[in-house]
């Protein structure tokens, strides 16, 4: 299991590619506060719930201060699908081989189907605008996430 990050801490840098094949930094957000999680597969269920929930929560999320990217291991084309099956209103990022998953603390072991396999935990990390970690949240139940994590921001 990789090192989970903890409030207070810098959040690590990354710069990985969207859905559109643009480049996208962790450092195009100095001075902005960003919500970075991490999912599994795009269009599976879990993730889609997820997904859907942020964007059904994006205008309340940006109006408090809040930018959204979701990060998963799924190639850009299949990120392109999942934005327009279910018309997603953030960046959705590209970590093929899981590396920024891996310095997030955001892969290890995991249950899927009553069988122990490694890859990558359903995560989110809340970082602020010089950089440094606010909240971080492992093994997160994709159902009704964004409504606890707006409660723990103090959006509700």
């Amino acid at each position: 299991m990789t090192t989970q990050l903890a409030p207070g801490q810098s959040a690590p840098s990354f710069e990985l590619t969207d859905a559109t094949g643009s480049t996208v930094a962790l450092s195009d957000f100095q001075g902005r506060n960003v919500v970075v999680y991490f999912y599994p597969k795009a269009a599976t269920p879990g993730c889609t719930t997820e997904a859907c929930d942020f964007r059904d929560n994006l205008a309340s999320l940006k109006s408090a201060g809040y930018s959204v990217l979701g990060i998963s291991p799924d190639p850009a084309s299949s990120l392109q699908s999942f934005i327009a099956d279910h018309g997603l209103n953030f960046p959705l990022l590209s970590d093929e081989g899981s590396a920024v998953a891996n310095i997030y603390g955001a892969w290890g072991e995991k249950v899927v189907d009553g069988k122990t396999v490694e890859g990558v935990l359903r995560t989110t990390v809340v970082i602020d605008g010089n950089g440094q970690v606010v909240s971080s949240e492992y093994n997160v139940a994709a159902a009704g996430h964004v409504r606890r994590l707006r409660d723990s921001l103090g959006l509700s």
